[in-house]
C-alpha cells in the first residue's frame, strides 16, 4: 500500500507529494534516466516536446514491467536551460494524475548528449493493493 502525505506544517506542494510511505511492497522497478529521444533516434529541440517524449519512454518502460504512472513513487527531473514551469506542471499533472510521486528537479549544465534538455529518473513500486 502507498500512503501519500503532505504534512500540514510543511508548505503545500505543487505537482508532487512530500512523502509516500510504502507498506507491503512486492516489486520495485528502478529505471535508468529516460530522455526525450524518439525510437527512431531523433530528438526535438523544444524542451517541452522532449519532456513529453521522455514521459512516453517512461510509460513504455513501466508498461513493459506491468506497471503504470500510478506506481511511480519517486521522479527526478534533470533539465538543461529554461523550461516554462506552468506548462511543465500541466504536462506532468496530465500524465501523473491525482497522486503525484515525490520529486526533485535539478538544473544541470549538460546531459549525455548536447541535444538533450530533459532526463527523467524514476522509481516505481507495485504493492499488494496496486
Amino acid at each position: 500500500m502507498k500512503i501519500h502525505r503532505n504534512p500540514p506544517d510543511v508548505h503545500t506542494p505543487t505537482g508532487y507529494s512530500h512523502q509516500i510511505e510504502i507498506q507491503g511492497a512486492k516489486r520495485i522497478l528502478i529505471l535508468s534516466g529516460q530522455v526525450g529521444r524518439r525510437k527512431d533516434g531523433t530528438t526535438p529541440e523544444d524542451p517541452l516536446e522532449q519532456l513529453k517524449i521522455a514521459l512516453e519512454n517512461l510509460r513504455l518502460n513501466l508498461e513493459a514491467a506491468g506497471m503504470s504512472f500510478q506506481d511511480v513513487v519517486k521522479l527526478t527531473y534533470y533539465l538543461v536551460g529554461e523550461m516554462d514551469t506552468k506548462e511543465r506542471r500541466a504536462i506532468m499533472s496530465e500524465k501523473l494524475g491525482e497522486y503525484p510521486p515525490c520529486s526533485t528537479l535539478v538544473y544541470v549544465a549538460a546531459l549525455a548528449s548536447p541535444e538533450l534538455k530533459v532526463e527523467l529518473d524514476a522509481w516505481a513500486i507495485r504493492t499488494e493493493t496496486s
